[in-house]
């Protein structure tokens, strides 16, 4: 009988490190990949159709918010807000994938190397690589429901990164953009 109950709490407690362990350790390859410029394994930990859903929603409603309700309801105003739907649209398509973010990685390196940001200051060494999550504050909003707040600087709001479960492993799944609706 105790060993049956020493087995049941070594489960409980494998369980429960699995399950508190796995946002940190999400956190973890997802610096590495970014820092790497792997987009192979940036792939592995976000759940890229969800979180251009959530873009897009989040362009759409600024958009609005930004126009006002005059012009919101106006029928010059719903043509414009159609094309720039299809625009940010196809713009948030195109960037949140892993190639998009690859090539923004890219854009990364070269933004660095004109700043001469270098590893050892040699003009030909490796650029210093990207860290947004270095100085992340992250925490559990919900058992199934963990957020990284990530610094944008004075006067921004914090990009939230939000993961939630997905099988086996933790994905991110939304990313918080902060943006403000008033004109």
């Amino acid at each position: 009988m105790k060993k049956r109950i020493a087995l049941l709490v070594l489960v409980v407690l494998a369980l429960a490190a699995w399950w508190f362990g796995g946002p940190y350790v999400t956190v973890h390859g997802l610096s590495r990949a970014i820092e790497q410029r792997d987009t192979a394994q940036l792939e592995r930990y976000v759940d890229f159709p969800r979180v251009r859903s959530s873009l897009r929603a989040q362009l759409n409603d600024y958009l609005v918010r930004q126009a006002g309700t005059d012009v919101a309801a106006s029928p010059l105003g719903a043509l414009l807000y159609g094309l720039g739907d299809q625009l940010g649209g196809a713009a948030v398509d195109t960037l949140v994938t892993p190639t998009g973010i690859g090539a923004m990685l890219q854009g990364h390196v070269l933004w660095k190397r004109g700043r001469n940001e270098l590893q050892g200051g040699d003009a030909f060494g490796p650029t210093e690589p990207a860290r947004p999550l270095k100085h992340a504050e992250h925490h559990f909003e919900a058992l199934d429901r963990f957020v990284i707040d990530v610094d944008r600087g004075p006067g921004q709001p914090p990009l939230k990164v939000v993961l939630e479960p997905q099988g086996l492993r933790w994905k991110v799944v939304d990313l918080q953009l902060g943006m403000s609706g008033s004109p």
